[in-house]
């Protein structure tokens, strides 16, 4: 007998088995329950159930299996995007981290090279001008180890969980006074956030980027980072004194989006943890990244 339901769970008239034929060729079995099922662009297909034990109508089992489909498939399938935008999120910035070295560290050390060259050539001459040039010279020389230090903090693995996030926060914003000579604090009303690991782990790769920002981008004076939690989610906040993004007022992630603003890769990292993104900006003032992330224990995080 042959049994058929619509995506209603209505009987189909005349099911045709002719699709069963090549399955019934490779396996061997006496009854088969079979669903289907299309996610968004990327899954489309069946779920197969050879020989099933049967407790009930037959009818009625297979609109179970039908309703199953519907409540299970789509949290499968966030998490599958959330996975895919972790990914992004990945690949983006180790492109970053690919550009910075070949346009940033190994260009710099080259024109150090040529310049000491010069500098050499120069010194048997004029050698009143070799203190200044020195001084000059290490002074690029402080600002790569910066960089790279930077880079390798970024790049490490991060095991960061609720008991290490504010300690690890903490002494993320103190490095990053000590090394730019930009006054950072860092400011909680949490001891232990109840955080999932994800969450914790992209969260403090946001912090990471967005005081690399700041000293790249901004030409701060100060910077803030705050975090707390309030009507059931939690918030990040990133704000400094400098000179602010090129837009004037407040803007979502789905407008900064549209206009093709915003650090691509804090708003890939956002989107892992099905957060929130919105920034402030006001030119020659500063500027205020806040991401908002919800705490419900059925929210998915990649």
């Amino acid at each position: 007998m042959l049994l058929g339901l619509d995506h209603a769970g209505q009987k189909v008239p005349e099911a045709s088995a002719e699709s069963l034929e090549r399955l019934a060729g490779q396996h061997n079995f006496h009854d088969l329950m079979t669903v289907s099922f299309i996610f968004g662009q990327e899954w489309r297909g069946r779920i197969f159930f050879l020989d099933p034990s049967l407790t009930g109508e037959m009818t009625e089992e297979l609109r179970f299996l039908q309703e199953l489909v519907r409540q299970i498939g789509p949290a499968v399938y966030n998490v599958y995007l959330l996975r895919r935008l972790r990914l992004r999120a990945g690949a983006l910035e180790r492109a970053r981290f690919a550009r910075e070295l070949h346009d940033g560290a190994v260009q710099s050390l080259i024109a150090v090279e040529m310049q000491v060259d010069v500098l050499r050539r120069q010194s048997a001459t004029r050698a009143e001008i070799v203190p200044e040039e020195l001084g000059r010279i290490q002074g690029l020389l402080r600002e790569e180890v910066l960089k790279l230090r930077e880079l390798m903090q970024q790049m490490k693995s991060l095991d960061i969980d609720s008991a290490k996030l504010i300690g690890f926060l903490v002494d993320t914003v103190e490095r990053f006074q000590r090394e730019t000579g930009i006054t950072a604090r860092f400011s909680s009303d949490l001891e232990e956030p109840d955080m999932p690991q994800p969450v914790c782990r992209e969260l403090t790769r946001i912090v990471q980027e967005g005081l690399v920002n700041v000293r790249k981008h901004s030409r701060a004076h100060a910077v803030l980072v705050r975090l707390s939690a309030a009507n059931g989610r939690w918030t990040l906040v990133i704000e400094d004194d400098g000179r602010g993004f090129p837009f004037s007022g407040r803007l979502s992630q789905s407008e900064l989006d549209a206009l093709g603003r915003g650090p691509l890769v804090i708003k890939e990292r956002v989107r892992v943890i099905a957060g929130e993104l919105a920034i402030e900006s006001t030119p020659g003032q500063g500027s205020r990244l806040e991401i908002s992330v919800p705490q419900k224990p059925e929210a998915t995080y990649g």
